[in-house]
């Protein structure tokens, strides 16, 4: 079966024949079936060469690379190859027009919303004043009329929302204020390890459709950012990062010893517990539901194109988007 591969160990990744194989510093090799591999995550020091990434890119395999500390470096994406100018300019279109882009930004935050309201209520008994305060500003996003005011109202439910994460921990973990760069403790460290390995699928999901991913409503497109998949990922973090977090720590499967720091300031990950975060979220974006349109079983990663896919359909004017919000 076709899945993700993560390598720790530092190394060198090279093609032979019609496979490719990861060699380490003591000359031991593994093979990595080359019909097996959606995407590589390397962790470790990792040599690869121009002969490799061709081959790579003739299999639509992306390599992602992070550095120690587990914070997202760079990428090597194969050529798009589906690309399509007509989807592109429907893509600006929608961007450049004030209350269209508006209208997609609104989904994705609504999309996002449903899916925090539905974690607090898991908890409700500990997390009720939350979603109360929550659903008052939800109701107040009907007369948001710009993208600044609609992004001041994200930040105030991601504030009250961080804030509930206290109230469903069993552990000693404490989340104070939601810091991104650097994370300065464990809470932190494992809500930016989960959003950059978010990123990331978003991502690469997007390039299996016809979507830009520099072309964003919610967030500003800028230089150097696949602004696209931030925005689509507002919709996914709740739902797949965050119950991952509760899961791992009320469960007792991390600890404070899977976290290090470094100069006693940035927290992160150490190996061990990134390898136990990975497992969870492999065996998360494994998972399946029933989907109420296709009537089949569709994988959570599944959904994620499935969302790109239903942009497309309103970016052409062939549907009007509305966001995922789980109903199981």
């Amino acid at each position: 079966m076709i899945r993700d591969h993560y390598v720790f160990t530092n190394g060198r990744l090279k093609r032979k024949n019609n496979t490719i194989y990861f060699e380490d510093a003591e000359g031991n090799k593994k093979p990595l079936p080359i019909e097996k591999v959606r995407t590589l995550h390397l962790f470790g020091e990792i040599d690869v060469n121009s002969k490799l990434l061709t081959y790579l890119s003739q299999y639509g395999i992306s390599l992602q690379f992070y550095n120690y500390y587990g914070f997202f470096s760079g990428a090597f994406h194969p050529r798009v190859k589906k690309e399509s100018g007509h989807v592109i300019v429907k893509q600006s279109e929608h961007y450049s027009n004030k209350y269209k882009r508006l209208y997609i930004a609104h989904q994705f935050l609504s999309g996002a919303v449903h899916h925090i309201q539905r974690n607090l209520r898991s908890y409700k008994t500990e997390t009720w004043e939350y979603i109360e305060g929550i659903e008052i500003i939800k109701n107040q996003l009907q007369t948001v009329t710009s993208i600044q005011e609609l992004m001041g109202r994200e930040g105030q439910i991601r504030h009250l929302y961080y804030q509930a994460f206290n109230h469903i921990f069993k552990q000693d973990f404490v989340l104070e204020k939601r810091e991104k760069q650097p994370p300065r403790d464990p809470v932190n460290a494992l809500i930016s390890f989960g959003n950059t390995l978010m990123y990331q699928t978003v991502l690469g999901e997007i390039y299996k459709t016809p979507l830009n991913p520099t072309i964003s409503y919610l967030h500003e497109p800028s230089t150097k950012r696949f602004s696209l998949s931030l925005d689509i990922a507002e919709i996914f973090k709740p739902l797949i990062v965050d119950p991952i977090i509760f899961s791992l720590i009320n469960k007792r499967q991390l600890t404070k010893n899977h976290f290090d720091y470094l100069e006693g300031e940035i927290c992160y990950l150490n190996e061990e517990g990134k390898k136990k975060f990975i497992v969870a979220w492999e065996e998360k974006l494994k998972q399946s539901v029933k989907h109420r349109i296709l009537k089949r079983n569709t994988t959570y990663r599944y959904l994620i194109r499935l969302e790109c896919y239903k942009l497309v359909k309103h970016v052409i004017d062939d549907d009007v988007y509305k966001p995922l919000k789980a109903w199981w």
